[in-house]
């Protein structure tokens, strides 16, 4: 083992859970915004980390497995880590593949099934931030890295180099803090995992960043937060149940449940591949179909306003 990952299982894991446990004490004390501390989602969202964490110790294959192997048998060359400006490069390269496993996990309905579980608090918090899923390996999500290891990056720095991304944004997690102004610009902070956070329709499928927020403005998916449009936390169809079990495979029932219910070659890979609320009759409730109904429900009220007057 080596000593990154010695700080990341003995270090980082229980002083994440610390840290969470003393916001949760500080919140509950002061009932912010008269809402009650949910502590049965904090006793879950523990439960999923601590599993999760046992997981990776316990059982190192995933899917993505047989194409990491792949990549690195047959890669390009080997990148030592001997300069400022290769761990640059190892940064912005992890950083491009985040943003991308992570914006995949919101359009894709296959590794959203895992995803969601992240985003079913309520209330975001940092324990929310531990709730990751215990199925990540099922879903294969490793497999976003897979060019950096083809290029020539070691798999274990690479993963590594996650984790410590994964570490950054526990902080991101608290509501508490308020916008970082110029800094807003740049890297993915509170106020911008806010709304990545957030059910409103508004601010559905924004703010995919890990550390950086850039290749979000880049390929257009950053929103900002709005004053005038306070943040719901939770699903689009809020999930109450504090049930473990029910909280990790809701996601996974309802995929195989549409998947054994298709009459088609299409439905099928459709459920499967298209994003969440996805139907085969275009009549789904994806993020872009309820923008689409909200923009004409708009335009209608428009429409009657300007006769009425």
């Amino acid at each position: 083992m080596y000593s990154l990952d010695k700080f990341l299982l003995f270090v980082a894991t229980p002083a994440v859970l610390v840290f969470a446990l003393i916001e949760a004490v500080v919140l509950s004390r002061r009932q912010r915004y008269g809402q009650r501390y949910d502590w049965r989602a904090f006793g879950v969202s523990s439960l999923d980390f601590l599993v999760r964490t046992g997981l990776n110790i316990f059982v190192p294959l995933s899917l993505a497995t047989p194409l990491i192997r792949l990549a690195y048998q047959h890669r390009l060359g080997v990148i030592q880590l001997d300069g400022w400006l290769m761990v640059l490069l190892l940064f912005l390269g992890q950083e491009f593949c985040y943003y991308w496993f992570h914006r995949a996990s919101h359009r894709v309905r296959w590794f959203w099934s895992n995803h969601a579980v992240h985003h079913s608090p309520n209330q975001l918090n940092l324990s929310a931030a531990v709730r990751i899923g215990i199925l990540s390996k099922l879903a294969g999500t490793a497999a976003f890295y897979v060019p950096l290891i083809w290029l020539g990056f070691n798999p274990r720095i690479v993963f590594a180099v996650l984790s410590l991304n994964l570490l950054y944004q526990f902080w991101i997690h608290a509501t508490w803090i308020p916008k970082l102004g110029w800094l807003e610009g740049i890297l993915n902070t509170p106020s911008a995992h806010r709304v990545h956070h957030a059910a409103n329709l508004d601010y559905l499928d924004a703010n995919y960043g890990g550390v950086l927020i850039i290749f979000d403005r880049m390929f257009g998916t950053y929103t900002k937060e709005r004053d005038d449009l306070p943040c719901r936390y939770g699903l689009v169809q809020p999930l109450t149940s504090h049930n473990p079990l029910r909280i990790e495979f809701i996601g996974w029932v309802g995929l195989l449940r549409d998947l054994a219910g298709a009459r088609s070659l299409r439905a099928f890979f459709g459920y499967l591949f298209m994003p969440p609320g996805w139907a085969p009759d275009g009549n789904g409730s994806t993020t872009d179909e309820l923008r689409k109904r909200q923009l004409a429900a708009d335009s209608q009220r428009g429409s009657l306003t300007t006769s009425v007057n």
